[in-house]
């Protein structure tokens, strides 16, 4: 499975190996939930003030926030390889991920962890909406975050 990852802020340090191990983590969220290996996925890293001007361009909401999933499967098919399936984009906050990590008491890798496994979820149609959906979507967070030994 394809994870492109693209790093547009320089607040936090995204090496290799942290690379690496969300491409790792992103495709075991995929494997949890069932879905196909070859489906390509871009995680995209930014800034407090990057992630703020998205969630409200697209959600309305005034306020920066720690992950935006855009799904490419939702409306109308795109012509073209019928083969490819392009899953969409996972959009973090790294500042947030930090703040968070650091207000959780955990670690900066396991929260980038969370936030990456959780944006997947919200590409394959996982919601935590109502309660019955929410039990779903954390039992497939943590067990993907079991297989890392990040629960």
């Amino acid at each position: 499975m394809p994870v492109l990852v693209n790093n547009l802020q320089e607040e936090v340090t995204v090496d290799d190996e942290l690379t690496e191990f969300l491409s790792g983590v992103a495709s075991k969220a995929l494997a949890a939930a069932g879905y196909r290996e070859d489906a390509e996925i871009s995680l995209v890293f930014v800034d407090d003030e990057y992630i703020h001007e998205l969630n409200l361009q697209y959600r309305g909401v005034d306020s920066p926030t720690d992950v935006l999933s855009f799904a490419m499967l939702e409306g109308e098919p795109v012509a073209g390889d019928e083969e490819e399936v392009i899953l969409g984009d996972v959009v973090i906050s790294m500042q947030a991920a930090q703040r968070q990590a650091a207000g959780y008491g955990h670690s900066f890798r396991r929260e980038i962890a969370y936030l990456t496994v959780h944006g997947v979820l919200h590409l394959l149609g996982f919601d935590h909406g109502q309660e019955d959906e929410q039990k779903i979507m954390r039992a497939k967070e943590e067990e993907v975050l079991a297989c890392f030994d990040l629960t």
